[in-house]
């Protein structure tokens, strides 16, 4: 090789090379990485969060502009329990926020996240209060989220593994597609496909043409289609019908109602099923069956009563844990018949079975 050449090749390294570390400042000056780490701890802060990051997030440009995310923790300010634990994050960003637009996440992908159970409902349980009358603010998300291997706990135990979530931009009049894949404890594969258009109108969240597709193994699958609409706080109303199919129980027709609270009742889930040889016809207050069923394993909670549920159910069989029930009965709340030494204060609850 000539020294020209050699001299012309050498020239030319140094200019691509040059070229590169061009692009990379320009990519880090354009894309400021400070600015979205501080973005999302501000918006953390404003929910009573505190996000930390085990380095700086990093710049890359290909296949799109995005910024890499490590040692991602989220927790409740003050608390010592995080809520979500994960090894790597990624934000997605639009190419014209490139170019001097709007701060705008197109998608989050995390990466083996773990979320605990505990920590976000001490969480939940410590936000204050909406004052009364005061309408909603329902956010446009316009951020898609992508979740892999990830695990959902409560304390030590494991409640689901291998997490995969994938959902689209909450945006007025477009689809809104969710899909769940999970195993339980027990190994058993359970999926999630969840369908629904939004409409934001004012302080009304509307939700027309929901599909829910939810199955369990080969064990049982529910299909159910319907609509919803929320308000705020419990004013919350949903009417939702379809089919529970049972490998070992054949298929059954079921129907849910929510009901908004108003001055004198709470927020109210009616449960209808139907099918062979077994019926229910049940009425659950959601938020006061969630804090009974939050106490189950709370070792200072006062003994636990019987759960807030008011109506009836008919059970042919159930076999679980190697026990089996026949002819089960259950009623409970107003469906329960008052005995005639006590009429004037009827019993909670009332359990029957064929010997």
């Amino acid at each position: 090789m000539s020294h020209r050449l050699r001299l012309i090749l050498l020239v030319l390294g140094g200019l691509v090379l040059t070229l590169v570390l061009v692009a990379l400042i320009a990519v880090y000056l354009v894309l400021q990485p400070d600015r979205f780490t501080r973005m999302l701890q501000t918006q953390a802060h404003a929910a009573g969060l505190e996000l930390n990051l085990a380095s700086p997030a990093s710049p890359t440009l290909f296949p799109r502009p995005a910024l890499d995310l490590d040692g991602i923790t989220l927790n409740a300010e003050g608390a010592n329990v995080p809520i979500l634990l994960a090894a790597r994050g990624r934000l997605a960003l639009p190419w014209r926020t490139l170019f001097g637009g709007p701060t705008v996440i197109s998608q989050l992908q995390i990466d083996s996240p773990r979320v605990d159970l505990d920590a976000l409902q001490e969480w939940l349980a410590a936000l204050p209060a909406q004052p009364a009358g005061a309408p909603p603010n329902i956010p446009r998300i316009d951020t898609g989220i992508s979740i892999n291997h990830g695990s959902v706990v409560r304390g030590n135990e494991l409640l689901l593994d291998n997490v995969a979530l994938e959902a689209g931009s909450l945006i007025s009049g477009q689809p809104f597609p969710l899909s769940l894949s999970a195993t339980t404890a027990a190994n058993t594969p359970v999926q999630l496909r969840l369908s629904a258009t939004p409409r934001i109108e004012g302080n009304t969240l509307q939700l027309d043409n929901i599909t829910l597709h939810l199955s369990q193994g080969s064990a049982m699958t529910l299909a159910l289609t319907g609509n919803a609409h929320w308000h705020g706080a419990a004013d919350a109303a949903a009417s939702l019908t379809g089919k529970l199919d049972q490998a070992d129980a054949g298929q059954y027709d079921i129907a849910l109602g929510l009901t908004p609270a108003d001055q004198n009742n709470p927020l109210l889930l009616a449960l209808k099923l139907d099918g062979p040889d077994n019926h229910a016809d049940l009425r659950l207050p959601p938020l006061a069956l969630a804090h009974w069923w939050s106490q189950l394993g709370d070792e200072q909670a006062p003994q636990l009563s019987v759960p807030p549920i008011n109506g009836h159910a008919e059970i042919a069989k159930i076999e679980t844990g190697g026990i089996s029930i026949e002819g089960l009965t259950v009623q409970t709340g107003d469906s329960v018949p008052a005995a005639v030494s006590t009429a004037a204060t009827p019993a909670k609850s009332a359990i029957s079975k064929k010997p």
